[in-house]
């Protein structure tokens, strides 16, 4: 499979670099929808590739397979707050830092979903291969994000424990909100699920029954 990174007449938010990640944003779009509405079984190449306008050889630059193109959504999403988060000022505190990367991504996520679709995608997850697809891509993804957080932090992402327990934290609190919104009923906007997530990893997830009183 060929490279859909920039090479190197690619200057940074060049059109061309523009146009890879439209074509690949598309090309995952459509695996989704096509998966979602058809199942993941009945989903060729062809019928993705069919969708977002490109021929198969186009899909086969960006992705080895329709369950990479699925995932790739949320592991882009995770790439792109590891950048984003390198771009920070320097004396922005990490976990503000932090929320304000990964919430870049979720605002066109505060309305709430048609329960359609999130009752299409909790069966599509279910999927072995694509639970397995995920698991792996997620653990690339990660990675990088860990690299960020040290670079940011001063520590190593390869012999310190912090920068790799901050981006498990933050790729769960993601998660979480996720399987909330998937499940919701009736269905809430994901953003503010997200939010709530991270603001609770923040203040060190406080015990819920602390704030209680006795009946």
């Amino acid at each position: 499979m060929t490279s859909d990174k920039p090479g190197p007449g690619d200057a940074p938010g060049g059109l061309r670099e523009r146009k890879k990640l439209a074509t690949r944003q598309a090309l995952s779009w459509a695996a989704l929808r096509l998966a979602q509405e058809h199942g993941l079984e009945n989903v060729r190449i062809d019928d993705i590739a069919a969708e977002a306008g490109v021929s198969p050889r186009t899909f086969n630059n960006y992705f080895s397979s329709k369950y990479e193109a699925i995932v790739s959504r949320s592991t882009d999403r995770i790439r792109r707050a590891a950048g984003a988060l390198r771009a920070r000022p320097a004396d922005e505190p990490l976990w503000e830092a932090l929320e304000q990367v990964v919430l870049a991504d979720f605002e066109e996520a505060d309305r709430s979903p048609d329960p359609a679709w999130t009752a299409g995608v909790r069966l599509l997850l279910a999927e072995p291969a694509l639970q397995a697809e995920m698991v792996k891509a997620g653990a690339a993804a990660g990675g990088d994000f860990a690299a960020a957080v040290a670079a940011r932090t001063g520590t190593d992402a390869e012999t310190d424990l912090y920068p790799g327990l901050v981006a498990a934290a933050v790729q769960a609190a993601q998660q979480a909100a996720a399987d909330r919104w998937l499940r919701a009923d009736p269905p809430v906007p994901l953003l503010p699920l997200v939010r709530e997530a991270l603001g609770l990893l923040a203040a060190g997830l406080p015990d819920p029954s602390d704030g209680r009183t006795a009946g």
